[in-house]
């Protein structure tokens, strides 16, 4: 597989830092995932906790927003890499405090509808 020309700049980092860099996107794509996992146990096995439809929305919406971390996940993995070859600070991100929203708002309607059924 050719090797993307970013790979071809700057100096290649300790190869720790490269490891830690790719534990971290793993993570990230735990997080998609067990969302992912929230979204269909919802749609598959919550269906009396409340209306069918806002069961339906907060099912697509945690498998939304697990596609779009999925995404991001491999942009942030990229740019921290980025950033390593060159010897730049790790650019920040907004991910994580969206992603903190998400689970907030998520589990604040699941606990409403689950001591409103």
């Amino acid at each position: 597989m050719p090797q993307p020309q970013w790979r071809r700049e700057g100096e290649e980092p300790d190869y720790r830092f490269t490891l830690a860099n790719e534990r971290t996107f793993l993570a990230w794509i735990r997080t998609a995932l067990a969302l992912l996992a929230g979204g269909v146990l919802l749609f598959e096995f919550a269906p009396s906790i409340g209306p069918r439809g806002l069961v339906l929305v907060l099912a697509v919406g945690l498998a939304v927003v697990a596609a779009v971390l999925g995404g991001l996940s491999y942009v942030r993995w990229r740019a921290n890499e980025i950033a390593m070859r060159h010897g730049r600070p790790l650019p920040g991100s907004i991910v994580i405090p969206i992603l903190a929203a998400v689970a907030l708002l998520s589990g604040a309607v699941i606990a409403i509808m689950i001591l409103t059924a």
